[in-house]
């Protein structure tokens, strides 16, 4: 459907926008343009359809861009708006005085319902032709319908409700059959669910709304003259096809939860906005006879999902009476009411009246307005003319209307790409601040805002608000350019000098400690911030003058860090002997690179304080950087000073459980020097495990070894596993020591036997007590008395030994006589098994006629088969088929070669004169090596029953289709 005015609008704003660029941009206010200057389009553009209807229009409904009007008495338009120039038009082919009543079209455009004021309802899809009579409707006048936006459909419309003018409720459901005809019955069925009423009896069901919430829940919203009805239940998941009785069931026995007004103009209207496409509806706006009820819709609310709910009362020029409202069109900050005369536009926020629209009285009554719910577009029509408004750009001037409700940040969410409008909404907030006391909050707004920097530093001093003053320093110094120079210094100093006034006012009061550690925070972050730190350092003089002043020294060392210059007081204290100073410095401050710098001098002088002080550190300095100095001072302390280095690495050690190679390693070595008897339980309490032990290992023995301490090396040879050297060494210092090691390697026995006989061996030849060799012969159970005899001289007599020398000889004995019950169990094993084999030699198996092989299912007699213990049988080419791929490599190739030779043996002798006693030899000869192919061939293809053994278990995870045949395989099913 064409339009003129379309073309009209276009070039409208082609001349806008060439009006615009040759504009002046405005006069500059705190560097942007004033918006107030720029020529800008209304929000709500009317343009008039170019179409003249034959008839005059009885209704007009639209929705996803399909328009359906009713002209006359009988026919039907229809305009898919997306192709106007091809109207479709449908004779509803009614030969009575039947009107078009109302009229109802889905939200995707495809079901149109058409009501009738002789309580009969028609039925039309965007598909067909033909409009169809619904006959279970029959009998009652249509007011409303609720359509299903969750289930619905082109083809089905899903349970749907229907409000009648006697005040029922009815459940439907429409549906039409695939092909282009109707089924009989489109309507599948209509039942009714529930009765609305009022204080004077039944009512016009006006509006039926579904919604779905969240789990489940449906909201069903129906109204009447002067009463909203809200129905809230659940409909379980997978039953939403069965309808919402159960929800109307609930409220069989009370009155669901409504809101009720005085007044009635005789109907009302409900209308609803969604911001997006398949989303549920955010706000609602409710025509009644007393205004207009609207408000939100909170979905999480249990029982009604109205939410901040507001009257805007109908204003003095509407008289109900005479000039009542017709519709009503909801947008996301407007409401529109359709007038007789005009349309009125009222904004949501405000309550404002910020549109009205006068129609000529040549276009005749306004009849109806209604919104597209897909596209957002609002129509309008009398029984001549359509209208049609477009909403532009609505939300332009919201900011300023939550300004003004002092809603700064909603206001500053609409203007955030409009910097001018901007930063009037962040000068109103700071305002707004300052005069309720929040300083802070203002000082914040201030500082993002263009206002003169003057003009606000005077107002926070007056105030007497230095701590908001400082956050607005801070807030403008952030935003400063690197350019500016000679501001970021001015900020920076006056800064400074706020903070060191802060913290002494709040460091005399000790109830003020949190806000104290907490403003001494912000300010080394302030001191510490990168973006300030060239400025602070090309003014450093002066920071150091200002910290001078008041005395804190504190902040002077914590600045002189980090402006690398800490030696201005560090070194100045350790220059004049005040090492007391130094360390209390470098305690408060709690800098570890001061520490690792001063530690070298400071424990030179007071080695138990230093060490104090690293303790009270804790686990924030690294002990490895400490060790140089520890090491310089033990080198030239005595034992009784070395102690204190002990005494930090054992802290290390124990209490900050330190895994550090070099730490262990040098306790290790101040335990060897000084400290003997720690050394072992250190060693032991760090166990046995290489993997766990943090201390170097080969430099542990060395150095033990260098000292003497033999209990500590054999303890680092067992960890290392060196067990024959472990012996060796404890046979130097304890038996029992070495008899402990002798046990460790447990895997090995070969190796605890060595052993054992290296203690036998010292015993005998070194101690020559007999008697303990006796005591290590039954302490390990590997040796025998045959072992230790060549260590004994000649001279000694046989009566040490008789003890030994007969247990061992039972022992043998022993052994003698289970070796020979053994090789009567294994003889008679034999004689079963060859009789196990001889009888099944004589074993055989009866095969009927009728039997089939297990594999192709053809009768098994006609081919050479098999017949298998466990009742399979096979023909042989069956068997060979299914066992081939599942052998082994070797085994197929084995097969191939004995297949061929039987081949071969069957094929008849070329030669035609041989002798005949020649041919008989080669008979028989060939005859033999054919059955022993036969034979072979038997134990590889029949060894088992290919459903029954192995080879079935053994193919349990094999695909179906082989990998390399799948592509070809899937290709052969397309």
């Amino acid at each position: 459907m064409a339009s003129i005015l379309d073309e009209y609008e276009d070039s409208l704003y082609r001349s806008a926008s060439v009006q615009q660029s040759r504009s002046s941009v405005g006069i500059p206010h705190s560097g942007y343009v004033n918006a107030r200057l720029e020529k800008e389009t209304p929000i709500f553009n009317k343009q008039r359809i170019d179409f003249a209807p034959p008839e005059k229009i009885n209704s007009l409904v639209v929705s996803s861009n399909q328009l359906c009007m009713s002209l006359g008495k009988d026919t039907l338009l229809r305009i898919d708006l997306g192709k106007p120039d091809e109207p479709n038009q449908v004779e509803l082919g009614r030969k009575d005085e039947a009107k078009v009543y109302k009229m109802f079209l889905d939200h995707t455009g495809s079901h149109l319902l058409i009501a009738l004021n002789t309580s009969e309802c028609l039925y039309l899809n965007r598909s067909v032709q033909k409009v169809r009579a619904l006959s279970r409707w029959k009998g009652h006048l249509i007011e409303s319908v609720g359509w299903n936006k969750f289930l619905g459909t082109e083809t089905n419309t899903g349970p749907i409700l229907v409000g009648t003018a006697q005040g029922q409720i009815y459940e439907a459901e429409i549906s039409v059959s695939e092909g282009s005809l109707f089924s009989t019955n489109p309507d599948q069925y209509f039942r009714q669910v529930y009765t609305l009423e009022e204080e004077s009896g039944s009512a016009p069901v006006c509006c039926v709304e579904i919604e779905r919430g969240i789990e489940g829940k449906f909201f069903i919203i129906a109204t009447t003259r002067k009463r909203l009805f809200q129905f809230v239940g659940k409909v379980p998941e997978g039953t939403e096809q069965q309808g919402f009785g159960s929800i109307f069931a609930m409220h069989a026995d009370h009155l669901p939860s409504f809101r009720e007004f005085p007044a009635s103009f005789g109907f009302s209207e409900i209308a609803f906005y969604t911001p997006k496409l398949r989303s549920n509806p955010r706000s609602f706006a409710w025509m009644m006879g007393n205004g207009v009820l609207y408000g939100t819709l909170d979905y999480s609310r249990p029982d009604s999902i109205l939410s901040d709910e507001r009257v805007w009362v109908y204003p003095s020029d509407i008289d109900v009476t005479v000039n009542k409202p017709i519709s009503i069109v909801l947008t996301q900050f407007h409401f529109l009411l359709l007038l007789p005369d005009r349309v009125m536009a009222v904004c949501t926020l405000n309550e404002q009246v910020v549109f009205q629209d006068l129609f000529l009285e040549k276009f005749g009554t306004l009849t109806r307005m209604i919104k597209d719910p897909v596209v957002q577009q609002i129509w309008i029509h009398t029984e001549k003319v359509v209208f049609r408004y477009h909403v532009q750009r609505e939300s332009r001037d919201v900011w300023k209307m939550y300004m003004n409700m002092n809603k700064f940040d909603l206001a500053k969410e609409y203007c955030k790409d409009r910097p001018e409008c901007l930063d009037i909404v962040l000068a109103k907030e700071a305002e707004h601040c300052f005069q309720n006391k929040r300083y802070l909050d203002s000082a914040k707004c201030y500082a993002l805002t263009q206002n003169y920097f003057e003009e606000i530093a005077l107002k926070f001093i007056e105030a007497k608000q230095e701590e908001a003053l400082m956050e607005f320093l801070i807030k403008k110094l952030n935003n400063l350019k690197h350019s500016e120079k000679t501001q970021t210094t001015l900020l920076t100093t006056w800064l400074t000098e706020l903070y060191l006034n802060w913290l002494g006012v709040l460091e005399g009061d000790p109830s003020q400690r949190n806000l104290y550690l907490d403003t001494r925070e912000k300010f080394r972050t302030f001191l510490s911030s990168p973006k300030n730190k060239d400025c602070l350092f090309n003014n450093r003089a002066s920071i150091y003058e200002l910290l001078a002043s008041h005395g804190d020294t504190e902040h002077m060392v914590y600045f002189a860090v980090i402006m690398q210059d800490y030696e201005r007081v560090v070194a100045h204290h350790c220059q004049h002997d005040e090492y007391d100073e130094a360390l209390n410095v470098l305690s408060r401050h709690r800098d570890e690179k001061l520490f690792y710098k001063f530690s070298p001098v400071l424990i030179q002088h007071i080695p138990k304080k230093v060490v104090d002080a690293w303790i009270s550190m804790g686990s924030r300095l690294d002990a490895r950087n400490l060790i140089p100095a520890l090491v310089n001072y033990s080198q030239s302390a005595s034992t009784q000073q070395i102690n204190e280095a002990i005494r930090y690495m054992e802290f290390c050690v124990y209490q900050l459980e330190e895994t550090q190679q070099a730490i262990h390693n040098y306790l290790l070595s101040l335990y060897a020097l000084c400290r003997p008897d720690s050394l072992l339980s250190y060693l032991e309490q760090a166990g046995t495990n290489p993997n766990r032990i943090h201390y170097d290992l080969k430099y542990a023995l060395r150095l033990c070894a260098e000292h003497g301490h033999h209990h500590a090396c054999v303890h680092i040879y067992k960890v290392m596993e060196l067990y024959e050297e472990a012996v060796d060494l404890a046979l130097q210092v304890d038996v029992d020591l070495a008899k402990s090691c002798a046990d460790l390697p447990e895997d090995d026995e070969e190796l605890r036997k060595k052993l054992w006989l290296k203690i036998a061996r010292h015993v005998v030849q070194e101690e020559k007590d007999v008697k303990k060799a006796m005591a290590c012969l039954s302490s390990c159970a590997l040796l025998k008395i045959e072992d230790v005899l060549p260590f004994f001289p000649d001279f000694v007599t046989i009566d040490h030994f008789k003890e030994a020398i007969c247990n061992s000889l039972e022992d043998y004995n022993k052994h003698i006589e289970e070796l020979k019950r053994e090789m009567e169990e294994a003889t008679q094993s034999a004689k079963r098994i060859r009789e196990d084999i001889q009888e099944m030699r004589n074993k055989y198996g009866s095969v009927e006629p009728q039997e089939k092989c297990a594999a192709c299912d053809f009768p098994l007699l006609n081919r050479p088969f098999y017949l298998f213990l466990c009742g399979h049988m096979f023909h042989y080419d069956c068997l060979l088929q299914a066992v081939f791929p599942n052998l082994p490599a070797y085994k197929q190739a084995k097969l191939e070669d004995l297949q061929k030779k039987l081949a071969a043996t069957s094929q008849p002798s070329k030669g035609h004169h041989r002798p005949k006693d020649a041919d008989t030899a080669s008979l028989g000869k060939g005859q033999q090596s054919r059955e022993q192919i036969k034979a072979d061939i038997d134990d590889i293809v029949a060894a088992e029953c290919v459903y029954c053994g192995e080879l079935m278990i053994r193919s349990i995870d094999k695909p179906f289709i082989d990998p390399q045949k799948y592509e070809e395989e899937m290709q052969s099913w397309l």
